[in-house]
C-alpha cells in the first residue's frame, strides 16, 4: 500500500490508496475519541468525493486509530455555538457525508477496531458491510445527555429489527460486537489481531467481481427497498436487463456455459 502525499503520519484523516484501486480512509484523531467535528466531516467528505471521481476506485475501507472508532459529534464544538441554524447545519453536513458513502459506486467497509457511538455508530451503519473487533461495542447513546439520535437512527433502523433499534436509542444502552453481528449491524466479529485478514477477505472477494455489475447492484439494492414492491420489482427486472447488457456479464455467461473461467476474473484475480 502507498500512502497519499496529501495525507502525511499524522493527517487527522489519513488517505491511502493501493495499486488494485482500495482506498483506505482512517481516523486519525485518538485522543479524541475520533469525533465527528466540522474539520473531520469536511475532510471525510473531500476524501468521499475524491473516491467518486476515481475510475479505478474498486472499494474503501473506513477504520480508525486508538481505542475508540468513532464517539460521534464533537459535542463541546456543538455546546460553543448554541444556535439553531448552526445545529441545523452540522447535521445537514454529516448527512451529506453519510449519503456520500451510500452514493458511491464502490463497497464501503467499515473496519472497527473500538467503540463505536452516536454518530459513529451512525458511522458503522451506513456502510455496506462492517468488520468487528471481538472487543468492539456499539450504541446510540445521545439520549444520555438529552439528545435523541435521530440521525443515528435513520440508518440503524435499516440495519437491524426496530424494536431492537428503538431499545438501544431509548436506553442509551451499548451492545457487544456480537451483539451487533447477531442483529445485523456487522458482517463478522474477529479477534483484534484477525480484523485486518478479515477486512482483507472482503475486499479479495469484491475485488474479483466485475466492477461495473457492483456498481449497479449496489445502487439498485438501495433504490429498491424504500419502494413498495411492485415498484422494487419492475426497478430490479430492469437493472438486471441492463446488468445483461454488459460485456463482463457476456462473458461471465459464456464462460459458465463452457465451464470455463471469465477473463476478467483471470486477469484481476
Amino acid at each position: 500500500m502507498t500512502q497519499s502525499p496529501a495525507s502525511p503520519a499524522d493527517a487527522p484523516l489519513r488517505h491511502q490508496r493501493d495499486a488494485r484501486g482500495v482506498h483506505h480512509l482512517t481516523l486519525n484523531q485518538p485522543r479524541s475519541f475520533n469525533v465527528l467535528g466540522e474539520a473531520m466531516l469536511t475532510e471525510l467528505q473531500g476524501r468521499l468525493d475524491q473516491i467518486a471521481a476515481d475510475p479505478d476506485a474498486r472499494a474503501v475501507v473506513i477504520g480508525a486509530e486508538g481505542k475508540a472508532f468513532c464517539a460521534g459529534h464533537d459535542l463541546k464544538q456543538m455546546k460553543a455555538s448554541p444556535r439553531l441554524d448552526y445545529y441545523q447545519a452540522l447535521f445537514a453536513q454529516c448527512s451529506r457525508m453519510m449519503l456520500a458513502i451510500l452514493k458511491l459506486p464502490v463497497p464501503v467497509i467499515a473496519r472497527v477496531q473500538g467503540m463505536a457511538t452516536a454518530a459513529g455508530c451512525q458511522l458503522v451503519a451506513q456502510c455496506d458491510l462492517a468488520v468487528a473487533a471481538d472487543s468492539a461495542r456499539f450504541g446510540v447513546n445521545g439520549i444520555d445527555v438529552g439528545l435523541f439520535c435521530s440521525t443515528p437512527s435513520v440508518p440503524l433502523v435499516r440495519n437491524i429489527p426496530a424494536k431492537q433499534a428503538m431499545e438501544m436509542l431509548l436506553t442509551g444502552g451499548f451492545i457487544s460486537a456480537d451483539e451487533a453481528q447477531a442483529r445485523g449491524l456487522v458482517n463478522r466479529v474477529v479477534p483484534a489481531e484477525q480484523l485486518d485478514d478479515a477486512v482483507e477477505a472482503l475486499v479479495g472477494a469484491i475485488l474479483a467481481k466485475p466492477r461495473e455489475a457492483i456498481a449497479a447492484g449496489k445502487a439498485l439494492f438501495y433504490r429498491q427497498r424504500e419502494l413498495g414492491i411492485e415498484a422494487a420489482y419492475q426497478l430490479a427486472g430492469q437493472t438486471m436487463a441492463c446488468n445483461m447488457m454488459l460485456e463482463v456479464t457476456q462473458e461471465g455467461v459464456q464462460a459458465f456455459i463452457d465451464k470455463r473461467e471469465p477473463a476478467w476474473r483471470k486477469t484481476k484475480s
